[in-house]
């Protein structure tokens, strides 16, 4: 095999995903889950599940992330990387440790794990490395030999990540009607988590006032929106906002939210936004209810003529990002030198967590980065 394409000394990957309920009866154990040891009553989770009994009490993440699945295996197997890819989720079937008991068993000793978020926070990075830490404990206790397991970088200022998404925004202006394509504006979305959060996320030279989280959300727009300038000669305003907020109103979010924004722009005289949900790999269930039912009821209240961008998803340049990922964290294994590859100007993010990284309220054990118990 060529050095190229050679993954040593993995021998596989695991795609980590959050799951999903996949029917009516599913959504209130699949909300259990996600919200277990915080004593939410299942009235209370009935509420929430609305979103979900709206779409069938499917949410689309689970076939997102097969058809993921699929690229990624077809994409290895076109280049020549023998690299075998396996699903588990934090909060439903297929469920993590299940998949990693699999992988144990079918001889898989070392283990490189991409994260279905692009971002630096406890909930995109730190939680899942807590699951991860879980699922070996769980393993242990059963006698199994435990993997070795890493994870993959922040992906966020990849070209394979953002010419997706790119091209997804560029195809949605030209959708506009001629008359507000060129005064429309961009509005870049992505999940609102506690303030407190933000200013935690990252590494700690990078806490404070947003933290990692807002810096690399700001990169990637402003990538974005450059290279839809120079693809359409037109410089159009773009903004960071918000959506998804949850939890008690006295603690605060992120802001603004995208439907507020909506509002103060069309109040503003703009003529037309474009959304896009930069913060998202795939079309789930906050971009299908949020966004394309909350915030385009909100639209079309006011007259603002909207349309969404797609989310990157299983787009083949993606797919290829990841065996690019992959490669570069192989070789670097291998004590190779490596040239990352990323965009704009804060650089590659670090291989593995360093101590105090997207900190948790409560400490628990992490795998996959310096303060790992399984290193």
């Amino acid at each position: 095999m060529s050095d190229a394409l050679d993954a040593t000394p993995y021998d596989a990957l695991l795609l980590l995903s959050f799951g999903g309920p996949e029917g009516p009866d599913d959504v209130v154990p699949f909300l259990e889950n996600v919200t277990r040891g915080r004593g939410i009553p299942k009235e209370r989770l009935k509420e929430v599940g609305q979103h979900y009994f709206l779409f069938g009490g499917i949410s689309p993440i689970n076939e997102q992330n097969r058809a993921l699945l699929d690229a990624l295996r077809k994409d290895f197997a076109e280049h020549g990387l023998k690299l075998p890819v396996y699903w588990g989720n934090r909060n439903w079937a297929p469920y993590l440790t299940d998949t990693l008991r699999d992988m144990v068993r079918d001889g898989r000793r070392r283990v490189l794990v991409l994260a279905t978020s692009a971002y630096a926070s406890y909930s995109g990075c730190r939680q899942y490395r807590e699951n991860l830490a879980d699922a070996l404990a769980a393993l242990r206790e059963e006698g199994l030999e435990l993997p070795e397991v890493d994870k993959l970088r922040h992906y966020f200022n990849h070209p394979g990540f953002l010419e997706p998404m790119i091209g997804s925004v560029v195809a949605s202006l030209a959708d506009l009607p001629e008359e507000v394509r060129d005064g429309a504006h961009l509005a870049f979305t992505t999940h609102s988590i506690p303030t407190a959060a933000a200013d935690a996320s990252g590494p700690v030279e990078a806490h404070g006032d947003g933290g990692a989280y807002v810096r690399q959300h700001l990169e990637a727009a402003r990538l974005v929106a450059d290279a839809v300038r120079e693809r359409t000669g037109v410089d159009r305003p773009w903004q960071l906002v918000y959506q998804s907020r949850s939890g008690t109103p006295h603690i605060p979010w992120l802001e603004p939210d995208v439907c507020d924004h909506l509002e103060e722009r069309h109040a503003a005289g703009v003529p037309a936004v474009v959304m896009a949900p930069i913060g998202f790999v795939s079309d789930h269930m906050e971009v299908l209810y949020d966004l394309d039912t909350e915030a385009a009821a909100k639209a079309a209240e006011l007259g603002l003529p909207v349309r969404r961008a797609a989310t990157v998803g299983d787009d083949p340049r993606f797919a290829a990002a990841v065996r690019d990922l992959v490669l570069e964290r192989a070789a670097a294994r291998r004590g190779q030198p490596v040239a990352p590859c990323a965009l704009g100007g804060l650089g590659a993010s670090h291989d593995v967590c360093p101590v105090g990284c997207c900190p948790a309220r409560t400490p628990r054990p992490a795998a996959a980065g310096a303060d790992s118990p399984y290193a």
